[in-house]
C-alpha cells in the first residue's frame, strides 16, 4: 500500500469519520452518563458498532472485516473517544488486543474459527498479559502452562484484563510460561483459552476510577485445560509477538487519546461562549481564550504523530518509534487538556454528568495501559539508538 498522505485523506476515511460521528453524537453520547454512573457495559452501543462494521476495520474481507487498516481505525476511535472513552476501549481493545494477535499469529483455521464472529461485534476476546508483578516487564509472567499429553494445563493469574468477563466474551489469549529456553531464560507462548473453560474465572470487576462502562477484570486459570492446538503462533514466540501487537495497539490508543483531547477543547469553547462572567462571555478572557487555544494545539500536534504512525504502518514502514512518540504525545495531551476543561469549567467541571469530568477521570490511564509514558520514553530513546 502506498503512503497515505495525511493533508488530504481520501474520501473513504473521511466519509467514515463523520459517519462515527454522527453516531458517537446521537447514539454513544445520550448514554454515556447513564452508563458511567451504572457502571454498566453498553451492550446495546456494542451492538449497533458491530452492524456498522467498526469491530472489523482493520479485518480482511475473507475474514468478514471490512478490509482497512489502522488509520480508518484510529478515525473512529478518534470520534468515539471524543465523547466516551469507556466506549472507545471497548473497540480498540476488541480490535488491537482481541482480534489482531489471531490475524497476525493465527493458522488459518484460528483464523476462520474466530475472526468472523469478532468482526461482527457479537464476540468480543480479551488480552491477557498483565500480572501482579509482570506489567511493564511483562518477561516476568509467571503463569504457566503445563504440557499433559495433547492438552496445556494453565495455572496463575491475570490482572487488569479489558473485554474478558462481558456476556459475549468468547475468549482470553494469554501468555504463559511453557518452558525453558536453552539460554536458561523463560519460553513464554500465547495460548487460547476460550471463557467457558472449567478452572478459568473472570474475577468480580474492578472498581476503577474510571473508563466505568469498559469491562476489566482480573483473571484467575486453576488447572484450566485447553488443547494444545489452542497454541496461538511459534511456541516460545509469546511474549515477542505480544510486543508487536503492542506496538499497533500505541497508535490505536494515540488516537482514542486525540479524541478525548479534543473532546475537551470542544466542549471549553461551547461553555466559554454560553457562560459569562461580571457582565461578559468568559470566551472574551485571554486567559480563557489563550487556555483553550493552546489545548487546541495540544489536540493537533497529537493528531499529526497517530496519522503519522498510522500511515507508516499501513505502508508497511517501521512504524515503533512514530507509535511511541504517538502515544506519549497524545495520552498527555489528553491528561493536560481535561484539566483545563475542569478548570475552565469551574464547579461544572467537578460534577460527573459534564463530559469533561468523566475526560479527567478516564484520561490518566491513557499514560499508563499498554506502556507507560516511561516505557514510551525509552522505546524513543531507543529508537534513537541511544
Amino acid at each position: 500500500m502506498s503512503e497515505i498522505n495525511i493533508s488530504h485523506l481520501p474520501e473513504e476515511y473521511s466519509e467514515l469519520r463523520s459517519i462515527v460521528r454522527e453516531f458517537a453524537n446521537e447514539v454513544v453520547d445520550p448514554v454515556s452518563y447513564k452508563h458511567d454512573k451504572e457502571h454498566s457495559f453498553p451492550y446495546e452501543v456494542v451492538a449497533q458498532m458491530g452492524e456498522m462494521g467498526l469491530f472489523g476495520l482493520p479485518i480482511p474481507e475473507e475474514y468478514g472485516g471490512m478490509g482497512g487498516d489502522y488509520l480508518l481505525l484510529g478515525l473512529a476511535l478518534e470520534e468515539l473517544g471524543r465523547v466516551d472513552q469507556s466506549v472507545a476501549i471497548t473497540l480498540e481493545a476488541a480490535v488491537s488486543l482481541g482480534e489482531m494477535p489471531i490475524l497476525r499469529f493465527g493458522t488459518e483455521e484460528q483464523k476462520q474459527a474466530y475472526l468472523p464472529e469478532l468482526a461482527s461485534g457479537s464476540a468480543l476476546a480479551g488480552f491477557g498479559l498483565t500480572e501482579a508483578g509482570a506489567g511493564s516487564d511483562a518477561g516476568a509472567t509467571r503463569t504457566t502452562a503445563t504440557e499433559e499429553g495433547s492438552d496445556f494445563v494453565i495455572n496463575g493469574s491475570k490482572q487488569f484484563i479489558t473485554n474478558s468477563g462481558t456476556d459475549i466474551t468468547k475468549f482470553v489469549t494469554v501468555t504463559a510460561v511453557t518452558g525453558q529456553k536453552d539460554d536458561g531464560k523463560k519460553e513464554i507462548s500465547t495460548i487460547i483459552v476460550p471463557t467457558d473453560t472449567p478452572g478459568f474465572t473472570a474475577e468480580p470487576a474492578y472498581d476503577k476510577v474510571g473508563w466505568n462502562a469498559s469491562d476489566t477484570h482480573p483473571l484467575t486459570f486453576s488447572n484450566a485445560r485447553v488443547p494444545q492446538s489452542n497454541l496461538l503462533g511459534e511456541r516460545g514466540r509469546g511474549y515477542a509477538n505480544f510486543l508487536s501487537i503492542l506496538g499497533e495497539g500505541r497508535v490505536a490508543i494515540a488516537a482514542l487519546s486525540v479524541g478525548a483531547a479534543q473532546g475537551c477543547v470542544d466542549e471549553s469553547i461551547k461553555y466559554a461562549q454560553e457562560r459569562t462572567s461580571m457582565g461578559r462571555k468568559i470566551s472574551e478572557f485571554q486567559a480563557i481564550s489563550f487556555t483553550i487555544a493552546r489545548m487546541e494545539a495540544r489536540a493537533h500536534t497529537a493528531r499529526l504523530a497517530w496519522m503519522d504512525a498510522a500511515a507508516k504502518m499501513a505502508a508497511g514502514q517501521d512504524f515503533r518509534k512514530e507509535a511511541s512518540i504517538a502515544k506519549l504525545v497524545a495520552s498527555e495531551a489528553a491528561m493536560d487538556n481535561a484539566r483545563d476543561a475542569t478548570q475552565i469549567h469551574g464547579g461544572y467541571g467537578f460534577m460527573n454528568e459534564y463530559r469533561v469530568a468523566r475526560h479527567y477521570r478516564d484520561s490518566k490511564i491513557l499514560e499508563i495501559g499498554e506502556g507507560t509514558s516511561e516505557v514510551q520514553l525509552m522505546l524513543i530513546a531507543r529508537g534513537l539508538g541511544l
